[in-house]
């Protein structure tokens, strides 16, 4: 262990070479808070994954047409009420419902805006259960809400879709159709997912008439412990019910694990990337380290023999520079996720301003002391090599170095 009085040594030793002990924190602090960023965001994105996991869309599968773009822009390929039925009567789907989507014109004004209205059985609103949204301001569509609808979250604001904000009972324009505001969903996250306008499945058909080509997507209630036979049964009753081969299926089946599998593998590989990224810099960082020290040894090398010279061991030596090392990396560590912390609040904030909500960063106890004590770490082994030589110098070699 470090005495107290070489400490205190240490500490003036360090006040002598503030610019590259500076220099030094800079390069070690870049990286720390560049991995502290970058994991806090990560661990938000895996945070709110768990909670759409744990919620009550584990139960639920979907299935949806192939096609060249997302439902509602591409009517190529379709799910037929034929389909919706082949589903249903599939062992081990307890319920399913079918929803449109279609690309809508909504004029305020004479502003026009181009968003996603999304239409739905509202005796089986399974797509709130999976995406886990709840009723903000107003109220859920009913049966017989024809000439009702409800808005996502942005609607309530002003200059976020249209200039002026909407509230409950007003009056919207829909293809050239006004439709009575009557609720407004709580926030999802995401501009698109707030845009969105919801309707009855009625409505939708009045609306479009013929020009519906057939269904956007289905969602279907399952048993969850037999969930991936159940994905199998509906992808051989689709099969049926279109006319289609095995490897030929112009559909997929998803069911919410499948989906956080695909979603948690990119994922891991963009965080992984980034931070691989930033231990670079560290690296580089600690190498910049081990130059410090090494010529801070350089420098005291008379000063090492004079210490020797009046009693001072090789251990008291090597603990010095490890000490001074150490601490460098202990102070930019410390600095890093202070400053990691900041910019990450603040680019979650402007986020969040945006519309993206869900790009939240989530913050814990081992995140900020694992980086500290990384960093610190990074420092000591950057440091030990130097240390060890400078503890091996001979007091007589040393009084004599020029």
């Amino acid at each position: 262990m470090i005495s107290k009085e070489l400490i205190e040594y240490s500490f003036r030793g360090m006040m002598h070479r503030k610019v590259r002990n500076f220099l030094t924190i800079l390069s070690i602090f870049l990286g720390i808070a560049v991995i502290f960023i970058f994991i806090s965001f990560g661990a938000g994105l895996y945070n709110y994954v768990d909670q759409f996991a744990s919620g009550s869309s584990a139960d639920k599968i979907t299935i949806m047409a192939k096609g060249s773009s997302a439902p509602g822009i591409d009517d190529t390929f379709t799910i037929s009420k034929e389909d919706l039925e082949a589903i249903r009567q599939t062992s081990g789907v307890s319920d399913a419902t079918a929803l449109y989507a279609k690309a809508a014109e909504v004029l305020q004004d004479r502003i026009t805006k181009y968003i996603f209205l999304i239409g739905y059985d509202p005796d089986k609103p399974l797509i709130f259960e999976l995406s886990s949204i709840k009723i903000a301001k107003g109220r859920q569509l009913e049966k017989g809400d024809e000439n009702s609808v409800v808005l996502g979250y942005n609607y309530l604001l002003e200059n976020k879709i249209f200039p002026r904000a909407y509230d409950l009972n007003n009056k919207i324009t829909i293809q050239g159709k006004e439709f009575r505001i009557v609720g407004f969903f709580e926030p999802i996250g995401t501009p698109q997912d707030d845009s969105q306008i919801y309707m009855t499945l009625d409505a939708m058909e009045n609306l479009y008439g013929s020009s519906l080509k057939g269904y956007g997507y289905v969602i279907a209630e399952v048993d969850i412990d037999n969930i991936d036979s159940i994905v199998d049964a509906v992808e051989r009753s689709l099969r049926r019910s279109r006319n289609l081969d095995i490897g030929k299926e112009d559909f997929f089946v998803q069911s919410l694990p499948d989906m956080i599998k695909t979603y948690s593998t990119v994922l891991n590989g963009i965080i992984g990337f980034v931070i691989f990224i930033a231990l670079i810099s560290v690296l580089v960082s600690a190498i910049n380290t081990a130059n410090t020290m090494i010529t801070s040894v350089l420098e005291r090398v008379k000063e090492i023999g004079v210490m020797k010279a009046i009693g001072a061991k090789n251990s008291d030596i090597f603990n010095l520079f490890l000490f001074e090392s150490a601490f460098l990396g202990f102070v930019a560590g410390v600095l890093g996720v202070l400053a990691g912390w900041f910019a990450s609040y603040s680019i979650g904030q402007l986020l969040k301003s945006l519309g993206w909500g869900f790009l939240s960063p989530y913050y814990s106890a081992s995140l900020f002391v694992g980086l500290v004590l990384f960093a610190t770490l990074t420092g000591a082994v950057s440091g030990a090599i130097p240390a060890r030589n400078a503890s091996k110098i001979r007091p007589v070699d040393a009084l004599r170095y020029e």
